[in-house]
Parts: structure tokens; C-alpha cells; sequence
């Protein structure tokens, strides 16, 4: 019996370049975020990312590569990935809380 697994990501992929700052990095993977269609959220530490359980290291090896490409000798990359079979909820189904004073 096979059961759907939803599965996010946060991705935080950081080249190790001499250069201060990330964007042209951070834009080619957003790029490949939507070129494979899938939902995100960009946040400041990471992105949180909405992809099938068979697609994550492919994803992950994509970046690197374009990366790699674009001239980041190294990149130090870590993900969390948050997993549930216990109901299909996507990033626009959850509710936000509001802050406590």
C-alpha cells in the first residue's frame, strides 16, 4: 500500500565566493523553483518549497549545478524536510497565528 507523503522543504544553499552579496545566486535558483513549478515561500534564512519526496535531491542537485555553473567553487548547502501523511495541507491551506504581546 503505498500512502501520499507531502513533503516541504527549507532550502539554504550558500556559495563560497569572495563576494558580498547573493542575489545573481539566489535569482538563478528562484529561477529553477519556477521552471519546475513549484509553490515557494523566499524568507531571509531559506526557502521553503513544496516538491514531490522523489524530486527533493534532484532539485537540490539541479541548484548546485546551476550554481557551480555560475562560478561558486563550493556551496554549503542544508535542508530541512518536513513530512505528513496525516492530511494533504499545502503552504495556502495553513493559517499564520497572530503575534502575542
Amino acid at each position: 500500500m503505498q500512502i501520499y507523503c507531502f513533503v516541504s522543504i527549507n532550502l539554504n544553499l550558500v556559495p563560497i565566493v569572495v563576494v558580498t552579496f547573493l542575489s545573481p545566486y539566489i535569482k538563478e535558483c528562484k529561477k529553477i523553483i519556477e521552471d519546475w513549478n513549484l509553490t515557494h515561500q523566499l524568507g531571509a534564512n531559506g526557502t521553503a518549497i513544496e516538491v514531490d519526496w522523489e524530486e527533493v535531491q534532484k532539485f537540490v542537485k539541479k541548484c548546485h549545478e546551476k550554481l557551480h555553473q555560475k562560478c561558486a567553487p563550493r556551496i554549503f548547502t542544508f535542508h530541512k524536510v518536513n513530512t505528513r501523511i496525516d492530511k494533504f495541507q499545502r503552504f495556502k491551506d495553513t493559517r499564520i497565528s497572530p503575534k502575542v504581546n
